[in-house]
């Protein structure tokens, strides 16, 4: 094959490629055998017609298209490597000549890697707030500690505020249920203003065992098909429990923990979450960095990078979902849309990433960073711990590029994060924060 023209302009390639007669031959013939047992011809048997009969019937470049898509990855890696291209995305086909000697020639319109140039990476200030631990937290965590031990104790009394009536309910909208308006033992705390007002004031007083038709006027601002209608629930009361938190003293300390002292436990959780605040100051600290490294890049993004990381991200995502027990297909439909709208929503981050990559890639090729075999080893010992596998397993699973690439981008995330100056939050910040 011949690589005749070649046009750039942007981040797009145009190649115009002859391939002879023989390589056009071998995948036209390809294509024939692939097609010919479906293909039936008077005076023959279903699959055995000759090549010379089918095309005399259906035209001489009946099997062109499909022998073309037989040869197009050959063509198309030949094409690009020739004349060192970096391409990038799905090529799209604009144009095939057939000539009288049955050489094919096509014209190639492919994306291009882009032109990058970096501002600055190194010596970047950026905002970095100081770790901290509020009383507030303490005892949020400390409640919530003794809510884990909490015992629940049945009560043979009526129900009152600050119990929790076991119910089922359901709701009719004259005479007629509707939507949402049912629930089977269902824990309701009294005062906790979780339904609809008006609705807990009235189990109040009700009695194991006990049914009751309550009557609600929906707010104005609740949802359309309900807002300010008025509606009855029909209500037993199951059971009545409390909840019996222990005390914040020495002995819940010692029940709890490893610690004699309320006091201690108290030190431990505030050393523990100031390690926390500290590992997720620094985590955004180090992205904010690569951030705003990857703002001062001057980039035209084409549009091949950008879809392979939604890609990426979606897939991401799906996996997450997968692990929750949803299909893609399922969660887009609870949030009011389809699969599309969610990659729209998607791809603002990827934008965001995708000029990262290219960032750190090119900080990769200035700053001459490499990963050594002895680096990629490790990571791969490092893998094979964290899964529980042998190395030999993981190198059959994880490509050695992919591992070189993770590891010259950590080495490229350090570059910047190493140099940043950390400097005090704006106010308006630290409100965020």
């Amino acid at each position: 094959m011949n690589v005749k023209s070649i046009e750039k302009k942007g981040n797009e390639a145009t190649i115009v490629v002859e391939i002879d007669k023989e390589l056009m031959e071998s995948g036209v013939n390809k294509a024939y055998l692939k097609a010919r047992k479906n293909i039936m011809i008077p005076g023959f048997r279903k699959g055995k017609a000759p090549r010379k009969m089918i095309e005399a019937m259906y035209g001489a470049h009946v099997f062109y298209e499909d022998g073309l898509e037989e040869i197009f990855p050959e063509v198309y890696q030949h094409a690009v490597a020739e004349q060192d291209i970096k391409a990038i995305g799905r090529p799209s086909l604009t144009d095939m000549q057939i000539a009288d000697d049955n050489t094919v020639t096509l014209t190639l319109t492919t994306e291009t890697y882009p032109e990058v140039t970096l501002g600055q990476y190194k010596g970047l200030e950026v905002p970095k707030a100081e770790a901290t631990v509020s009383d507030a937290q303490v005892e949020a965590e400390l409640n919530r500690m003794a809510q884990n031990v909490a015992s629940t104790e049945v009560l043979e009394k009526a129900a009152e505020m600050g119990d929790t009536a076991n119910i089922d309910f359901e709701g009719f909208d004259h005479g007629v249920p509707f939507e949402g308006g049912k629930g089977e033992n269902f824990d309701l705390k009294l005062g906790s203003g979780s339904f609809v007002p008006g609705f807990e004031e009235q189990v109040v007083g009700m009695s194991a065992g006990e049914e009751k038709d309550i009557d609600i006027t929906f707010p104005e601002d609740y949802h359309k098909d309900l807002a300010g209608k008025s509606v009855v629930f029909h209500v037993k009361l199951n059971k009545v429990t409390v909840t019996n938190v222990p005390a914040l003293d020495d002995e819940f300390a010692k029940d709890v923990s490893e610690f004699e002292t309320l006091d201690e436990l108290k030190a431990d959780i505030r050393a523990k979450a100031l390690e926390q605040a500290e590992k997720n100051i620094q985590t955004a600290f180090e992205n904010a960095a690569v951030e705003k490294a990857a703002e001062n890049t001057t980039v035209d993004m084409p549009k091949a990078l950008v879809e392979s990381e939604l890609d990426v991200q979606m897939e991401r995502f799906g996996y997450q979902l997968q692990m929750s027990g949803y299909s893609m297909e399922q969660y887009a439909k609870m949030m009011g849309g389809d699969v599309n709208t969610m990659r729209n929503a998607f791809r603002p981050a990827a934008e965001k990433q995708a000029k990262i990559n290219v960032t750190l890639t090119k900080i990769i090729e200035t700053e001459g960073i490499t990963a050594s075999e002895d680096e990629i080893n490790e990571e791969i010992a490092s893998l094979a711990k964290q899964y529980e596998m042998e190395p030999e397993k993981v190198k059959t699973l994880v490509p050695a590029e992919e591992l070189k690439a993770s590891i010259e981008n950590r080495k490229a995330v350090k570059v910047i994060v190493d140099s940043a100056v950390a400097v005090a939050p704006k106010a308006e910040e630290e409100t965020e924060a």
